[in-house]
């Protein structure tokens, strides 16, 4: 592996003027391309020493053999240059946003004497005029579809319109009556046109008036007792109606733009796209990449926009809402301008409509991040190479079949709760999952916050149970081993089976309280490892340096899904304990409130926050709680409620959204 040293600019080489540079690794392919303002800093940036460098950016300096670089006189020009040659190198450290496909439209050649609806993708070409671009081809057509029966306007290519015109009878179109058929002269150039033109007028987002002028003719052909007309026009009205559902107003401005958010995680991203052209959702499209080098969402937003809109200049709309403004955002939006030919914004909503249908994309975002690692953790030889890696990575004797992982939560020392997850064969056994409740040591009275403390103790506890399990079933061992299950009940024995791996949430602190905790119970042939979150390295007992898993390896991944679902078990075990104590402690002064009312009023409710939002009429549903008894409740909660705000000198906390990778869930925390 070349030291980057050995191919580092001379001091004073690298000029400080706008540019683009190339690392190369030995074989002189590009592995990575970037550009900067000032080239100087930016690259001796890469020649630090190695250890304060992000792992990403440490294993791409460490990989390449040789840098270069193209100076260019203005940023926009740097911008472009960077997005050409990542799409020339294909560099394996750029992040990617893989899509093959160009935008569809919906295209009416206006500009022929009988104007033909179709859906294109590619450039634009002049005398057509176009609608949307669109997320999907198939659900252009079922709006045209459905939108032919109201406006019959031809559809058909030139070979078909010229063979009918020659034997004088349309095709099935024209007999289905989604074709005014101009083909046979069952109407005029100008009636046809007449027809494209309200055509293009409704999807330009003037629906009300054909609606109305609809609705109108059907009362009219009713009254006239013309029923058959009447039937017609109200399936055509079903018709206009289905095709509105299909492009649900969200902006009422009459806005063209696109709305972007990512979801992120330490190893991938996702990035969720609603185009919305005249205040109506025309499309949506969706990309998941791999997050290869230590940009932050600000650049992963940059990336994304260069990639999106580099081939597709006719896509780009006047407005661009992003979660994040971008390094360079004026020098993106001027570049953007310029391929757009006018003025196009890029800016961070921040409240009304726009912002909410940014959440909207938020959530699809994290829901198809969550999708994408459900459907990559099902893969049964993903599994397998995982498990594998672990194994070399880790210098296992055995791959690890069982991995159990091991998190502790608290609030400031109060209600600490630990939490045990189980996955074999690299999928969650929930079966398995056990809770534990810390315990204060000897001599305390109050358990404290002491995350290392704690780890010791949960350690313990459970393989004290396990050495306990295994005594007990040895008086009844087969020659196949230890009985796994209780003879009695039939039930499987529980802590009776070894991890191969042993995995704690934290660094080298909580990795040798476990390690001193199995060495104190006589325990040595269970590894043990930990997980730090904030660069994602794995810590083994007594070493000095983290093991570094490529960011793309499916064994980090593993082992991460691990440790968010032990993180995810312990926090929803202690903010229940936390609901229940303070329901309990908020009602103990409540009249004729006993323990065994406040249980049932706890059951009931299920947490402190739903309690809150009742009032004291469906608090007096409860059994056993009356109307007088469910005010003083509602009293007890209203006077607690204000006396914490009063107390409270520091703006709450917003909510904030995890994605379990391990479950599939977006968990929102109060």
């Amino acid at each position: 592996m070349p030291s980057p040293a050995s191919y580092r600019p001379e001091p004073g080489s690298i000029p400080t003027q706008p540019g683009v540079y190339r690392f190369r690794d030995g074989k002189g392919r590009v592995i990575y391309v970037g550009k900067a303002k000032s080239l100087r800093p930016r690259l001796s940036s890469y020649f630090q020493d190695i250890g304060g460098l992000h792992p990403r950016t440490a294993s791409m300096v460490t990989s390449a053999s040789s840098v270069e670089w193209t100076v260019v006189k203005t940023e926009v020009e740097a911008l472009q240059l960077e997005y050409s040659w990542i799409k020339e190198f294909d560099p394996r450290f750029n992040v990617k946003y893989r899509d093959d496909k160009s935008y569809p439209w919906l295209a009416v050649t206006v500009g022929d004497e009988f104007p033909r609806v179709m859906v294109g993708r590619g450039a634009k070409r002049k005398g057509t005029r176009y609608f949307g671009p669109y997320g999907h081809a198939w659900a252009i057509r079922e709006t045209v579809d459905l939108l032919l029966r109201v406006f019959p306007m031809r559809s058909c290519s030139n070979g078909v319109f010229k063979r009918s015109n020659q034997i004088g009878r349309p095709c099935l179109l024209g007999y289905i009556d989604k074709c005014a058929a101009p083909c046979v002269g069952n109407v005029t150039a100008e009636q046809h046109r007449d027809i494209v033109d309200d055509f293009c007028d409704f999807m330009a987002g003037n629906t009300a008036a054909f609606v109305k002028r609809i609705e109108k003719e059907m009362y009219v052909a009713s009254e006239a007792l013309d029923f058959e007309k009447a039937a017609r026009l109200r399936d055509d009205l079903g018709a206009l109606t289905k095709a509105l559902e299909k492009q649900a107003v969200v902006l009422a401005d009459g806005t063209d733009a696109d709305v972007i958010a990512l979801a992120e995680d330490p190893l991938e991203v996702a990035v969720q796209i609603f185009h919305v052209r005249g205040g109506r959702i025309r499309g949506q499209r969706g990309w998941v990449a791999d997050r290869t080098d230590d940009g932050g969402t600000p650049e992963l937003v940059q990336d994304f926009l260069l990639q999106l809109y580099g081939d597709e200049a006719d896509a780009i709309p006047r407005e661009v809402l992003v979660p994040a403004l971008p390094p360079d955002a004026g020098v993106l939006e001027e570049l953007l301008s310029d391929l757009r030919g006018s003025r196009v914004v890029i800016r961070v909503p921040q409240r009304g409509a726009k912002l909410a249908l940014q959440q909207t994309v938020a959530n699809n975002a994290g829901q198809s991040l969550v999708l994408h690692k459900t459907r990559r953790a099902s893969d049964l030889t993903t599994r397998n190479r995982a498990l594998e890696e672990i194994q070399q990575a880790l210098s296992l004797d055995e791959v690890p079949l069982r991995i159990e992982c091991y998190d502790v939560s608290n609030l400031q020392g109060t209600e600490v709760v630990a939490s045990m997850v189980v996955f074999e064969d690299g999928l969650p056994r929930k079966g398995e999952y056990r809770r534990f409740v810390i315990k204060p040591q000897p001599g305390e009275t109050t358990v404290g916050q002491n995350d290392v403390a704690h780890m010791h103790q949960v350690i313990t506890r459970r393989f004290r149970r396990l050495l306990d399990e295994q005594a007990r079933s040895a008086a009844v061992s087969t020659e196949s081993g230890p009985m796994l299950v209780d003879p009695e009940t039939g039930r499987p024995r529980k802590f009776a089976y070894a991890p191969g791996l042993v995995v704690v949430d934290g660094g080298p602190p909580q990795v040798a309280a476990a390690q001193q905790a199995l060495t104190e119970l006589g325990i040595t042939d269970i590894p043990v490892c930990g997980l730090a979150k904030r660069l994602e390295e794995v810590w083994l007992p007594a070493e000095e340096d983290p093991v570094i898993l490529a960011r793309t390896s499916e064994g980090l991944y593993l082992l991460q899904r691990v440790r968010d679902e032990a993180h995810r078990f312990a926090i929803t075990h202690h903010r229940s304990r936390r609901s229940k104590s303070m329901v309990e402690s908020l009602l103990d002064d409540v009249p004729g409130l006993g323990e065994v009312r406040r249980k049932t009023l706890l059951k009931h409710f299920g947490s402190l926050k739903k309690l809150r939002l009742a009032d004291a009429g469906e608090i007096a549903l409860v059994p056993g709680i009356g109307p007088r008894t469910a005010e003083a409740i509602k009293a007890a909660v209203a006077s607690a409620d204000s006396t914490r705000k009063n107390a409270d000198t520091t703006t709450s906390p917003t909510p904030a959204v995890h994605l379990n990778t391990a479950t599939g869930e977006i968990i929102e925390e109060d």
